[in-house]
């Protein structure tokens, strides 16, 4: 029986890291790896290759995927799906390892009920939002990515009277949102889980505009789609002329982290010994309280993601 790794949804730093050891750790312990080309397209279209030591060399400090990702629609098809199980009969893996988000391991729990197939998700997301875990693959570069950025636009608002405004990823959730905001001083943070701006801060701010201030800055999630109204209200309630500055996808780019290729290395080593040892498994990888884990498919996908509390509570001492 075979082994391989493929990549679904958005691309994220430390994948890389993750397929190259994946390659070189199947083969140590006398498996065949084989690679899966552009997500569930590929695995649809059969673009599926036995890997060699010599397809993964020299990827381990580059960001995004070597064999690419997708998102699918023909997955969502019973058809496309007895297609994509038939391609990996005819390779004889019947072991998966999946690099993905929330709609990667729906679409892999779909999968695994209808057909003989054993795998192992491995939470990589810079939105930090799959439940079960306090990690995902590919956030703390993203992080680092943003607070480069917040460094330098905080440069150039305190050297003129300006509020910044920065929109950030993350989808639904405000994880990279909040954490940016705290490691680079935010006057103002917005996010899908608290949207509002409370009174008690405008009212600080106009205070110390009033008294002096002469920027501010301000991130918001870009899932709380109120980059307009923030932007409004700096210029119109706290009365600083205010610049946007919308991140974009440099936040899933960029050379992954000492921390995300470690832990993109342990988590493909459990997700391999344990495909290893078992012939009926469909489980997600997690990292929970300084330690690793594995969990049921079915309670990643039914459970929702939430913020830690101390995130939360941080939000108040903007106040």
């Amino acid at each position: 029986m075979s082994f391989a790794i493929m990549c679904s949804g958005g691309d994220a730093p430390g994948m890389n890291p993750a397929i190259k050891k994946f390659v070189d750790y199947v083969y140590k312990k006398g498996d065949i790896p084989y690679l899966i080309y552009d997500g569930l397209e590929g695995l649809i279209d059969k673009k599926i290759k036995r890997a060699t030591h010599s397809d993964v060399s020299g990827i381990l400090h580059n960001g995004g995927t070597m064999i690419r990702s997708s998102r699918s629609k023909r997955f969502f098809e019973h058809s496309y799906r007895m297609q994509a199980y038939y391609n990996l009969k005819e390779f004889d893996i019947t072991k998966l390892v999946v690099l993905g988000g929330d709609g990667s391991f729906r679409a892999m729990e779909k999968f695994s009920s209808e057909f003989d197939i054993n795998f192992v998700g491995i939470p990589s997301t810079i939105d930090n939002d799959i439940y079960g875990t306090d990690y995902c693959l590919g956030v703390d570069t993203a992080l680092n990515v943003i607070r480069d950025a917040l460094d330098k636009i905080r440069d150039t608002a305190s050297s003129f009277n300006r509020a910044f405004l920065v929109e950030v990823m993350g989808r639904d959730c405000g994880y990279l949102a909040i954490v940016s905001a705290m490691i680079s001083g935010a006057e103002v943070c917005v996010i899908p889980e608290a949207p509002s701006i409370s009174d008690s801060l405008a009212k600080r701010l106009q205070k110390e505009v009033k008294e002096g201030r002469n920027y501010v800055l301000a991130i918001v999630a870009e899932g709380t789609k109120k980059t307009t109204e923030v932007h409004k209200w700096l210029q119109d309630e706290i009365g600083l002329e205010t610049r946007v500055s919308i991140l974009g996808h440099i936040q899933r780019g960029g050379n992954p982290t000492v921390y995300d290729r470690l832990m993109a290395f342990d988590f493909v080593i459990l997700a391999v010994d344990h495909l290893m040892e078992h012939t009926n498994s469909n489980k997600v990888a997690v990292y929970k309280k300084g330690e690793f884990a594995l969990m049921e498919i079915e309670d990643v996908v039914n459970g929702k993601y939430q913020l830690p509390k101390r995130y939360l509570d941080a939000l108040n001492l903007l106040d």
